[in-house]
């Protein structure tokens, strides 16, 4: 995992102690685009299962994960491909593909 992968994976760790979290690097997908660079790390998915986006629409929620990735936005981060769960969401959607 990569220093800016990194990142994320801890500071949405410490600021909704997700009960899922997977992070992907689609930098290499994105080869020529708009904000793509050497070395990657530009573009992501970000899959979270929080608790703490309970009674939150999802706008609301990527907002949030926004707000807490902002320094690496800042700093060349250049896009989020982001699924916000719940804990009761992502059971249905386990559910359903089963």
């Amino acid at each position: 995992m990569g220093k800016v992968a990194t990142a994320i994976d801890n500071k949405l760790r410490s600021a909704f102690a997700p009960v899922r979290l997977a992070i992907e690097d689609e930098s290499s997908r994105h080869h020529g685009h708009a904000g793509w660079r050497e070395g990657g790390e530009t573009h992501f998915r970000v899959e979270i299962v929080s608790a703490a986006f309970e009674g939150k629409n999802r706008v609301a929620r990527q907002r949030l994960v926004y707000a807490t990735l902002k320094e690496e936005l800042d700093a060349g981060l250049h896009a989020l491909a982001l699924t916000t769960l719940t804990p009761a969401e992502d059971d249905r959607t386990v559910s359903s593909r089963a």
